[in-house]
Parts: structure tokens; sequence; C-alpha cells
């Protein structure tokens, strides 16, 4: 007869057979018992912190990478009252410019001893408040936040109350009650536009943008003074997804429509590939039928085909500078609040050039 095993007798079990295969997890005492150093030794190594010889500090990371131990962080920053956890609130993770934003405030707050987490609201204002409650729950040492298309004053207002050390990226807020890290769009549009305007194309159209962020906002504003600024008409501004399937589909239907536009002046460099695609589908030559141009130089731009003539603004170079900005206000937090506006200039590659019967 067998006896019948209850759910506690097979958890015991499995308890005794996983602890013979997984050795306990290696903690402070242990670094501290191989290194032959006391417990607070070994903590002011791990944090960067007191005076201790090079040799000592040498010996206790040797000792702590050979037994596999790995910082809590979480429970240090609950007994030193400090956390090096860093929230970065996106809205489209998919789009490369915001996955290079991304590896560039890592590997800066990295550098410093910060661990970064990203959440993505998808540009949802409903899913954004619920992301900032379980991110502000806890204990933060800063919030990275490009805020999403229709975030109202309460949240604005709720966030501003709960972390005295939040960077906005990109999309500016009402009153500039945070420290800002964003580019020029205005200006950026405005150097793609008079790029294909001085090749001598008059009929242009805006692609991109399906909302009414303030970036796309700026970025038309833009592409309008520049046309207008030679006497030609604004009138197409087409909204597209920022996806390239999106932008291919767009394209295909704005060109249909509109068959004499020669020159494509996209919000961003994924519309601009998927303008791309658009284009070759209806048989046009990119660059000598239709012109096109993108916002942001990811890496993809430079290897696409044709590489994309493109607004460069540095994405990796932005998240350093998010992350810095984060760290100063950290260490400055009565300081005025600042806002750093960074560089764009234009990248012109294969992508554009004269419109036929235009001399090259």
């Amino acid at each position: 007869m067998f006896e019948e095993a209850t759910a506690e007798t097979i958890s015991g079990a499995v308890r005794d057979q996983v602890a013979t295969v997984m050795p306990p997890r290696p903690t402070i005492h242990t670094v501290a018992h191989e290194a032959g150093v006391s417990i607070s030794t070994v903590s002011q190594v791990l944090r960067g912190q007191g005076r201790i010889s090079e040799g000592t500090r040498r010996k206790v990371l040797r000792i702590a990478k050979k037994v596999g131990y790995v910082q809590d962080r979480r429970a240090s920053a609950m007994r030193s009252g400090e956390s090096r956890e860093v929230g970065l609130l996106i809205h489209n993770i998919r789009n490369p410019f915001n996955a290079e934003v991304m590896v560039g405030v890592n590997s800066y707050l990295e550098e410093q001893g910060y661990l970064v987490f990203v959440l993505d609201a998808l540009d949802d204002p409903v899913r954004q408040r619920r992301y900032l409650q379980t991110m502000l729950a806890g204990s933060l040492a800063g919030l990275l936040w490009v805020p999403a298309t229709g975030t109202d004053q309460e949240t604005i207002d709720w966030v501003r109350a709960r972390s005295s050390t939040t960077v906005s990226l990109l999309r500016p807020m009402p009153g500039h009650p945070f420290d800002h890290v964003g580019i020029d769009s205005t200006l950026g549009a405005s150097l793609a536009t008079r790029h294909l305007l001085d090749l001598g194309h008059r009929k242009l159209a805006f692609l991109g943008g399906d909302h009414g962020s303030e970036t796309i906002i700026q970025r038309i504003g833009g592409f309008a003074t520049a046309m207008i600024s030679v006497g030609a008409r604004p009138e197409i501004v087409w909204p597209c997804a920022e996806t390239k399937a999106a932008a291919m589909e767009t394209t295909v239907s704005l060109m249909t429509e509109h068959f004499d536009v020669t020159g494509l002046v996209c919000n961003c460099d994924v519309v601009a590939a998927g303008a791309t695609l658009g284009l070759s589908r209806l048989g046009l030559s990119v660059g000598q039928d239709v012109s096109v141009t993108g916002f942001d130089d990811i890496e993809d731009a430079r290897l696409w085909s044709p590489p994309l003539t493109t607004v460069a603004v540095d994405p990796v170079g932005i998240g350093r500078q998010l992350a810095a900005s984060l760290l100063e206000r950290r260490a400055n937090s009565h300081s005025p609040l600042r806002t750093v506006n960074l560089p764009v200039k234009l990248q012109v590659r294969e992508s554009s050039g004269p419109p036929k019967g235009v001399a090259r």
C-alpha cells in the first residue's frame, strides 16, 4: 500500500531536493568572512564610500565576484534611506529613437551606480497614471518622464507632489514644473523642409503624428513656416502612426490622392523608412521621383536603403543628458528649474535630391 502524499509532504520534499542542488545565496556576511574583513568594510566598498585601501577594495570586489554575491539594492536603500533606482516612463518602446535614448540613460546611470527600470505607457494617459502610481509608490531616486499626449494638470500636480526629482523629456508641460531636456523640433522640421525647398521642390507634404502632442505641433509649425517663407502652401499634413507599416500604407494613400507631391517631410525616421517602402510599392524612386526626410537620425537611418536624409539629434546623447540632469537635480534640490535644449542639425544622405527636371 502506498501512503497518500499530501501537498505539504510534496512541497517539503521539493524544498529539500532544491536545497541539495542550489547552494545558499551568498550574503554580505559571506563576502566579509571570505575576505577576512568586517561587514562594515564590505558595505563601504560596495557603496564606494569610506577610507578603504586600494588593496582591500580590490580584494573585497574579487571575493564578491568569486562567491557570486549580488547586492540587494532595495534592502540597501531601506537601510541607508537612499534609493539607487530610477524610473523611466516612455510613450512608445517600439520606436528605435526611444530605445537609443534608453541606452544613453542606462549607460550613464549605471556608471554612477544606479539601476534603471523602464515602463511604456503607450502614449495613453490612463495607463500612464497607473504606471506613475506604481513607480512613485516605492522609493525612487528619481523619475524620467516622457508625458503622454493629453496628460492633464491633475497628473502633473500629483507627480510634482510625490517626486522632487523629476526630469521630463521632449514634451514640455504647461508651466514647466520640472527640469526638462528637449530639442528644437520647430527648427529641425524647418531645416528639413528648407533643404527640400532649396533643392527646387515646391509641392511638399508633412507625414506623421497621429495626435496633437506638443512635439508634433512644433514640427508641423516648422514645416509650415518654411513653406510660407517661399510662397508655397503647406496644406498637405497627413496623420500617421509611428510604425513602418502604417507609414507605408499612408504614403500609398497620400501619393494616390496627391500624385504631384515631390517631397515628404516625415515626423521621425521610422515614418520616413515606411514612406520609402510605400513609394517603392508605387514604383517610385526615392531621392529621384520623390524625396524623403526623417527626424532623429537613429542608427537605422544610416543603414536604410537608400540612407535617409534626416534631422540628427543624437538620441543616445539625449539619454545621457537626461540622466545627468536628474543627478544634478538630486545634488542641488533647491536650484532653479532648468531646461536644456540640445542642438539639431541636418544630415543629408541619398533619400533626397532635386525634383525631376531640375539639374543636380
